[in-house]
């Protein structure tokens, strides 16, 4: 029995419910992107899809809208794979298990998928209806979007006639995007020696922090496990010498790091112990309201993922390096916007750091609205990881999709949803990225909008899709769609 089976739109839950039972993690898109075409070609409609499994499907217009502007649909199929601790799901080869709570849909113990799941699930509902009134649909949906827009890079949309766009990668209903950050990933790489030292070992365990999305929830004060890494660490080695052996943490570099463990050789185990008694009191005074759920622990290094048993902890000059690019290196909000009031302007989130073998690695998602302090930002982080004897490489780079003063669509949808709703429509820009940057690049004369239902906590194992919202946003779209 399909869990979704009896909720209103039927059409898009049945096709939401289809696409979480794919894994769809990014660059693991061929199975989702495959179901997407031979959707399409049981429909006989248009279909392309490229090397990188973008797919591009097109349904000519309806009778009486062939002179309407093409509308294009956008949405990217890969998703953010997060877990619980515990939670043995193996989220590349395994569909999600869903469940009904209320008014939210969520995944057990893992993310949901919701980001973007719910944009493809409304377009094939679109496309595949018999009843709609519509202008020609093209329908865009993109690869790898989490780790670097990379199939909004890589796509070739000359099959495309329309200028009209209809992105809906946004999460809060009632409030529609018509700007958003640019952005890339910092990517940090430092060598290592390794050398004997016959010291206790510790593995220091934080967990219990609330993560979240780098870009909208940047501004909620959270922890970071990495950042909290690094102040643990500097913390224990003012008490006694130590030695990193070991370290994971973090698994994205757009979510927030909810998790990470630290195995270390220490000169005195007892100083250690009691410093980080200290310190996890601290952090979890600091962060009682907005991240209540913190722990920092001392463990038998036996708990680390990987056996690390026969694995020499660092040089004393490496170790060191190590802890001071954690410590170093920039963290959360740089600048608050000074044209849009409580909005970020330029952040950066490490999200991921490792070290293991014989190199140290750490990864940040790179945000601002304004190319130059970018850019600035980008130099600061490779000046400081050059102090320390790392390398830093840029990747995945997105401009930052600018506000226009003109928009035929955005006035269209806040007419529209007046006369449904009763309400304004909220129209702003956001500090998290979104793919219509890239897509306008390609497009001249895009006139480009983002919006999208109530999902929570996105990027977390905690993301929840609100059904009614689903159902009013749809209500929504069609009306968009439909009027002339």
């Amino acid at each position: 029995m399909r869990v979704l089976e009896n909720l209103e739109p039927k059409a898009v839950f049945h096709f939401f419910e289809d696409l979480t039972g794919i894994p769809r993690p990014s660059y693991h898109e061929k199975a989702v992107s495959d179901y997407l075409v031979k959707f399409a070609k049981d429909r006989n409609l248009e279909v392309y899809q490229d090397d990188l499994f973008n797919v591009i499907i097109i349904k000519e217009a309806s009778e009486g809208y062939e002179n309407e502007e093409p509308i294009i649909l956008q949405g990217h199929m890969d998703m953010v794979c997060e877990k619980n601790p515990g939670v043995e799901k193996d989220m590349e080869k395994e569909g999600l298990d869903l469940e009904i709570d209320g008014d939210y849909i969520r995944a057990k113990g893992t993310t949901l998928g919701g980001d973007d799941g719910i944009a493809v699930a409304y377009a094939l509902a679109l496309l595949d209806s018999d009843t709609l009134k519509h202008p020609r649909l093209e329908f865009v949906c993109t690869v790898s979007e989490e780790v670097g827009m990379d199939g909004a890079h890589a796509i070739d949309l000359s099959p495309l006639k329309g200028h009209l766009l209809l992105n809906m990668d946004s999460e809060d209903e009632g409030i529609v995007l018509a700007g958003c950050a640019g952005g890339g990933s910092a990517n940090i790489r430092r060598p290592l020696i390794r050398e004997e030292k016959d010291w206790d070992r510790m593995m220091i365990h934080i967990d219990g922090l609330a993560g979240g999305h780098s870009g909208t929830e940047i501004n909620k004060g959270r922890a970071s496990s990495v950042d909290l890494m690094g102040r643990v660490l500097r913390g224990l080695s003012a008490v006694t010498k130590l030695r990193v052996v070991a370290l994971e943490n973090g698994t994205k570099d757009n979510a927030i790091s909810r998790e990470g463990r630290v195995v270390i050789a220490v000169q005195s185990r007892e100083a250690a112990a009691a410093e980080l008694e200290k310190i996890c009191s601290a952090v979890q005074s600091e962060y009682s309201v907005v991240d209540p759920d913190i722990r920092i622990t001392a463990e038998d290094p036996a708990g680390y993922p990987e056996d690390i048993s026969g694995l020499d902890p660092l040089a004393k000059k490496d170790s060191k390096a190590v802890i001071s690019l954690l410590t170093a290196l920039p963290q959360g909000i740089r600048r608050m916007s000074d044209n849009v009031p409580g909005m970020v302007e330029t952040s950066l989130n490490w999200g991921v750091a490792s070290a293991a073998g014989d190199v140290f690695t750490m990864r940040a998602a790179v945000r601002s609205s304004v190319g130059t302090a970018k850019e600035a930002l980008f130099e600061q982080v490779g000046w400081i990881a050059k102090s320390y004897g790392a390398s830093m490489e840029i990747t995945g780079e997105y401009p930052a999709w600018e506000w226009v003063d003109q928009s035929v669509l955005r006035d269209k949808m806040a007419r529209i949803y007046r006369e449904m709703f009763g309400r304004d429509l909220v129209i702003q820009t956001i500090h998290a990225g979104v793919e219509c940057g890239l897509l306008s690049e390609k497009i001249p004369g895009m006139d480009a909008i983002s919006m999208g239902p109530d999902i929570l906590d996105i990027h977390t194992p905690n993301e929840h899709l609100s059904i009614s919202s689903v159902q009013r946003m749809w209500d929504f779209i069609v009306r968009i769609i439909e009027t002339k």
